[in-house]
């Protein structure tokens, strides 16, 4: 299956005024295949949107390729029809109505007043699609920008930070939104920094650090090589337990109320076996959680610079 999106050793570099340069992306290889949701996920200033620019031909790389449904930058322009996007903030005329914007992409495109209407009910627009722009939140300007990434009925949207400014309502309507277009056979490309939505609506997830890939793979995949699995316990006696278990040879962390055993939570009855001999007993024994927001900051705490 032929990739929509690839980079290939993607550099890109800015050289600074006064000498030298600033590496945004460094030697970063990417391949994302049709279908379903990718989440492209990093830390501020990690090289998230400069990727997404160069794949868009909006800046040109310093080393390496990028390819877009199969095109080079240079020959992008021809595959745009079949792309939807929003990069960072989208920009709108804000003394037209939401509506109006679209109607005047839509002339661009050579699209008719119908997938109008329609891109604007899917997004929660609809009831305020006559208001001026200028009246709208931060929240509907980011819907109004996926109606409009939406208007050419694209197979690729490549969103950076669709959900940005969405309250919590917002942001579950644009989670099913994400999953709805997924499972019609469109490739949805999400960067994003809402870690826990990423995990609920991604099927593939890449991370990346100071321009370089940190792990890509199935979300389940990278949760499970995120880090040791491990039980959490709780006992009348959390001291006391530590010291047992410590004594039996488990490695064992203090948490607020309770105990992490770092441990395969499938052998959870030699924790409990090891307690009862000293007649401790668990009032909860539950395997750990793993949530990406914790494997994120787990892998890119690694690639921070060490405090001078």
């Amino acid at each position: 299956m032929s990739a929509v999106i690839e980079c290939t050793a993607l550099r890109k570099e800015y050289r600074r005024l006064r000498g030298g340069v600033t590496i945004a992306v460094e030697s970063l290889d990417l391949a994302v295949t049709p279908g379903g949701v990718f989440g492209f996920l990093g830390p501020n200033g990690s090289g998230k949107t400069t990727t997404i620019r160069c794949l868009l031909g909006l800046i040109r790389s310093s080393r390496g390729s990028t390819r877009l449904l199969g095109a080079s930058p240079d020959a992008v322009e021809k595959v745009m029809r079949r792309v939807g996007s929003i990069v960072e903030t989208p920009i709108f005329f804000p003394t037209f109505s939401g509506r109006r914007n679209l109607e005047l992409l839509g002339r661009i495109y050579g699209i008719g007043r119908k997938p109008v209407r329609e891109v604007l009910e899917r997004v929660g627009l609809g009831g305020r699609e006559d208001d001026l722009v200028k009246t709208y939140s931060l929240g509907m300007k980011q819907r109004l920008g996926i109606a409009a990434a939406l208007l050419k009925d694209p197979e690729l949207l490549i969103l950076d930070e669709p959900a940005n400014g969405l309250d919590p309502a917002g942001i579950k309507e644009v989670r099913e939104l994400l999953r709805s277009l997924g499972a019609e056979g469109r490739t949805v490309f999400l960067s994003s920094h809402l870690l826990n939505e990423v995990q609920h609506v991604c099927d593939q997830v890449a991370i990346i650090s100071r321009g370089k890939l940190i792990t890509q793979g199935p979300v389940s995949e990278v949760l499970a090589a995120g880090r040791a699995a491990a039980l959490s316990v709780r006992l009348a006696d959390p001291d006391a337990g530590a010291t047992v278990l410590q004594a039996a040879g488990f490695e064992v962390v203090r948490t607020e109320g309770g105990l992490r055993v770092i441990i395969d939570p499938a052998e959870s009855a030699r924790v409990t076996e090891a307690l009862a001999r000293k007649k401790l007993y668990v009032s909860e024994l539950r395997p750990e959680a793993i949530d990406l927001e914790t494997v994120f900051l787990e892998l890119t705490a690694e690639q921070e610079e060490p405090a001078l």
